[in-house]
């Protein structure tokens, strides 16, 4: 049964080569010569008024302006009958393309073995104008010509025939005929088998052989079995006396009531089977029992086929792969456009991030400038404590110098007690110093809280960013693997804002440090304060009476004159030096 495509893609191949020009035009004469053969090829009354009558409007150019597609359509294609020799059309066709486009003198294979090859293309290329053939198409008949010449089908053996393939996407007809009339793919193999190989693929293809082989068969009326050759199509199963194909001897048509079974050995035949139609039965003895099996399995699948309404098993596996490439193509399409929306959504995400970088860029640039800021108010701090301490010293010393000069006073009861007395003053200025300490020291308190929420805000501040980021991170792993590079760039920044959060956690623990260096000079001062006090309470205890005193010289003493013997003096020189040094020490 014939094709509309493909009775189209062979005169599309007359048509190009009557195209000298190529500019899509032909003349009237020669449309004329190729309609009035295609009527006679496929037997159909020609009439040239309807020609004429179609090319009126053309007497000046070389083309009607309607085209010769419509004409080719109304008045051959449309009248074709189902009965007319599609082989000798396309040989026809062959005869007048083929000349203009290659040449077979070059070649390994010869003229008949071109046109086969150019029909197998028809028959594989795509139903699209100009007519090319897909790689696909042609790895699939190099594979079958491979196996029709008994060989077994290996990408390192054709590795160059895959190479001229991935030149271009695509390969023509005649292009199609010198890749394997060059002998690029067949290397060490001889023309007798090329030859072979490229004409059981014609006939599985083209002439719809799906089988054919030597059996016996049994004569209906003398019951003898002769030896045939037996040739199985999808709507027939035809039997010749030789190879050959000339003398066929009958002819047996399968339709949707046909059945194959498989018969016992007798007469001593074995490897029967039986072919059952509505008017007749056929017994069949093939050569082994494989041979057997696949003539009943090929058999029954073309009657299968027949109550499917489907067409020949080649048609549909050429259809099941165009429509796989379709889905394919779909497919990539579909993945392209995917990978476009993800591109996009990819820039977007990389804008957000560009966003988020500035802004933690912005904070860290406020966070310096706080620390800067801290950094000043405590070096002030510091500055302020040190004067303190400093001012501090010189009162120390100034009481001492004051006790120094009222020690040499107090000879006189009341040279002792306005010594004491500005002694009492000494200390409520002391006491007022340690109020003002305390007052400071309260104030730092209050200094380092503020410091320490303010730390606690950039802390927490710090954690929303982290939190912000992390989330951002799990969506781009979901998105895209390809951006991991991103976030862990991120993720670097946020830790080295965590380390800076770190060194601003020591340097709040040395304030803390010093903070508590400042309580423990505090509280010297105020143990000093108390051991005045405790002075002035030994001073008030050591008044005595004064007793006649030797004969010797009298003893002059910071406590007054014979106040204390030599052994307590010695003792309290002593003592009042190793506070001395405890005291040097301790600044």
């Amino acid at each position: 049964m014939w094709l509309r495509e493909d009775i189209l893609k062979s005169i599309w191949h007359v048509f190009t080569a009557l195209d000298v020009d190529q500019r899509g035009k032909v003349s009237k004469s020669q449309l004329k010569v190729l309609s009035h053969n295609l009527c006679t090829i496929m037997k159909i009354p020609h009439d040239p008024v309807a020609l004429e009558e179609h090319f009126k409007d053309d007497d000046k150019g070389p083309l009607s302006k309607q085209g010769y597609m419509p004409y080719l359509n109304t008045f051959i294609i449309d009248k074709v009958r189902e009965d007319f020799d599609v082989l000798e059309f396309n040989r026809m066709c062959w005869t007048l393309c083929h000349k203009k486009n290659i040449t077979t003198n070059n070649l390994l294979i010869s003229n008949s073995d071109a046109f086969k090859i150019w029909c197998i293309f028809n028959f594989l290329s795509e139903d699209k104008y100009p007519l090319v053939i897909v790689p696909e198409e042609v790895e699939y008949f190099l594979q079958k010509l491979t196996e029709a010449m008994g060989n077994k089908w290996s990408e390192e053996k054709f590795s160059d025939a895959n190479l001229q393939l991935n030149r271009r996407s695509c390969l023509t007809a005649w292009e199609m005929i010198q890749l394997v009339g060059t002998g690029t793919f067949s290397k060490g193999m001889d023309r007798q088998s090329l030859s072979m190989g490229i004409n059981e693929v014609f006939q599985e293809l083209i002439l719809d052989v799906l089988k054919q082989g030597y059996m016996m068969k049994k004569g209906h009326k003398r019951k003898n079995w002769t030896e045939r050759w037996f040739v199985l199509r999808p709507t027939s199963l035809s039997y010749y006396v030789c190879e050959d194909l000339v003398d066929m001897k009958g002819h047996i048509t399968l339709d949707q009531s046909c059945c194959v079974e498989s018969l016992p050995d007798k007469e001593a035949k074995k490897c029967l089977f039986i072919i059952k139609c509505p008017d007749k039965s056929f017994e069949i003895s093939a050569s082994d029992k494989k041979k057997k099996h696949d003539w009943i399995q090929a058999i029954q699948t073309c009657i299968q086929l027949l109550r499917l309404g489907l067409a020949s098993p080649h048609r549909e596996a050429r259809l099941r792969r165009r429509e796989l490439r379709q889905k394919q193509m779909a497919k990539e399409e579909d993945l392209v456009e995917r990978m476009k929306m993800l591109q996009a959504a990819n820039e977007s995400n990389q804008l957000q991030l560009e966003a988020m970088l500035k802004k933690m860029k912005t904070v860290a640039a406020e966070v310096a400038t706080e620390e800067d800021r801290r950094k000043k108010s405590q070096s002030d701090l510091q500055d302020r404590l040190r004067l303190d301490l400093e001012r501090e010293k010189m009162v120390r010393q100034h009481m001492e110098e004051q006790v120094a000069q009222k020690s040499s006073q107090l000879e006189q009861y009341l040279q002792r007690v306005r010594e004491m007395e500005d002694m009492h003053h000494q200390l409520e200025e002391a006491l007022k110093n340690e109020r003002r300490a305390k007052q400071d020291e309260e104030a730092m308190r209050k200094l380092q809280a503020r410091l320490l929420e303010e730390e606690t805000t950039r802390r927490a501040e710090l954690e929303r960013l982290h939190l912000q980021q992390k989330r951002a991170l799990c969506q781009m792993r979901a998105e895209k693997q390809e951006l991991v590079a991103e976030p862990l760039a991120q993720e670097g920044d946020l830790q080295a804002a965590m380390q800076q959060l770190e060194r601003v956690e020591r340097q709040r623990h040395g304030a803390l440090q010093k903070y508590e260096e400042v309580s423990r000079t505090l509280e010297r001062a105020a143990y000093q304060t108390k051991k005045w006090k405790d002075k002035v309470a030994k001073h008030e205890g050591l008044l005595r009476l004064i007793h006649p005193g030797g004969k010797g010289p009298e003893r002059v003493t910071n406590w007054g004159p014979a106040s204390v013997t030599d052994v307590e003096l010695e003792m309290r020189k002593k003592s009042w030096q190793e506070r001395k040094n405890t005291q040097a020490q301790a600044q």
